[in-house]
């Protein structure tokens, strides 16, 4: 059975100089302090291969050695080992030296002989950045390269992102925290359906309780959030819990909370700070166990300049933070989320799914969506309803298009001229893709009738029911 309380292994600290004495001295103040095991070595040509043979946690290297001197071994080092903190140790005592050292890439500088406290601060500070950059790679790791633990948490987000899957991960990571999660974006983003996977992913018990805090007004925040005491105010004649109540044992939710009150602000404060409320009309404090998740897409730099929020309650509320990147940022997301929610609205009016044309795919996998995925389900949802077709075409989405660029406008004709292909086409198409545009136009004008869409097409009867066949 493995001993749960072993020691960690020390971090490994390597040593450069051609001073074998020099190389004894300090390797017994390193290890005596109790931070590291050292290793010296005194060829500095032999320095890349016990580089790539074995991991260190820092390397002190001296500056000026024969055969390869530390000029040019630096700039190799940080490339080869670009997180393996370096500091230089030189007899030079020279501002200039330190001043190019630190630009090639070092930490640190010590000036030989060298001070033992020195030392031990350089060591402390050198082997601090070796742990911050080693977490930062295994969390970058884990983010990227492991599947997730509970994927049915997450199913109701539509997405084949990578950017959303690292989020999903970190869910996951702070899933067991129960400190405030701070969530960003853009309007229409899904800032909510993130809340709701954070508390699925912490394994909460109670509710998921969901709140616009916009518009509220004091009196009427106090009394949604906290509840009120019989007779606390006119029209009071019962007692009544707020959401905090509600949101005992599990998550209380707080969108656009960049528009509350400052006389709002305070009391959510004093909320986070002690886990504790008052009812409206009572003396009597109430207890909170509620995990508090907030949203907004306002800019909180501005608003702290201003005074329009409390800096000491926004870092309470952003302890983990999530950013949700715009749908334009994740455009591999665009057509499953079309796909899906055109079911969804064919299912709500009673038809089957309809297909998109190829044009339409093209368009709407290329368009920045402002509004995001809440712009993209009212778009879709509008075009399933209103076409009587089981094909939804660039027609059924007005206003739908892409930037044009005007190329060669010499006379003033711009929006005139011939067809732009890449208000269709993201890049160069082929000429199957541009054949089966022609063909979907041509069908369309002739209200589906084959032999006026092929005079059109200027092509036979017979080979426009054999392209119609082949797709």
């Amino acid at each position: 059975m493995p001993d749960r309380f072993a020691a960690t292994p020390l971090p490994v600290a390597l040593f450069l100089d051609d001073d074998r004495d020099f190389l004894n001295e300090i390797r017994f103040v390193a290890e005596s302090s109790g931070l590291c095991k050292a290793v010296t070595l005194d060829d500095s040509s032999r320095l890349l291969a016990e580089l790539e043979k074995n991991n260190y946690a820092v390397l002190f290297m001296d500056w000026v050695m024969p055969v390869v001197t530390g000029s040019d071994l630096l700039p190799v080092v940080n490339k080869t080992c670009p997180s393996l903190p370096v500091v230089v140790m030189t007899g030079i005592s020279d501002v200039g030296n330190a001043v190019s050292c630190i630009k090639l890439g070092a930490i640190d500088y010590l000036t030989k002989p060298v001070d033992s406290n020195r030392l031990i601060t350089c060591l402390t500070n050198a082997l601090k950045i070796s742990e911050l950059a080693s977490q930062n790679r295994q969390l970058k790791e884990y983010l990227l390269g492991t599947p997730l633990e509970k994927p049915d948490n997450f199913k109701q987000i539509i997405t084949s992102s990578e950017k959303m899957r690292s989020i999903f991960k970190l869910i996951e990571t702070i899933s067991p925290s129960r400190y405030p999660v701070f969530i960003t974006g853009e309007t229409g983003v899904g800032k909510e359906l993130i809340a709701s996977a954070v508390h699925k992913a912490s394994g909460l018990k109670g509710k998921f309780v969901p709140i616009n805090v916009a518009g509220l007004d004091p009196l009427m925040f106090d009394d949604t959030l906290f509840g009120h005491k019989k007779g606390a105010f006119t029209g009071a004649a019962e007692q009544r819990d707020g959401l905090i109540a509600q949101a005992q044992g599990g998550t209380l939710f707080l969108d656009e909370i960049g528009d509350l009150s400052h006389d709002s602000q305070v009391k959510l404060l004093r909320l986070l700070q002690e886990n504790e409320y008052y009812r409206l009309g009572s003396d009597y404090v109430m207890k909170s166990d509620a995990r508090i998740v907030t949203a907004s897409n306002r800019d909180f730099k501005k608003l702290i300049s201003e005074r329009k929020f409390r800096e000491d309650l926004f870092h309470r509320l952003c302890y983990h933070q999530l950013h949700i990147p715009p749908l334009r940022e994740r455009k591999e997301d665009i057509l499953p989320l079309v796909n899906h929610y055109a079911r969804q609205a064919a299912k709500s009016v009673g038809r089957p799914a309809p297909r998109l044309s190829t044009e339409l795919q093209y368009l709407l996998g290329n368009y920045d969506f402002p509004g995001n995925v809440r712009e993209l389900v009212n778009r879709v949802s509008n075009a399933v309803v209103v076409s009587r077709s089981g094909l939804l075409t660039q027609h059924d989405f007005p206003g739908l298009s892409l930037k044009q660029e005007v190329v060669g406008d010499t006379d003033g004709s711009a929006g005139k001229g011939p067809f732009s292909m890449h208000l269709v086409f993201p890049e160069f198409p082929t000429l199957e893709q541009i054949e089966h545009i022609m063909i979907q136009e041509a069908m369309k004008r002739s209200e589906g009738r084959k032999g006026m869409a092929a005079d059109i097409l200027g092509i036979g009867r017979h080979t426009l029911r054999r392209k119609l066949e082949e797709g």
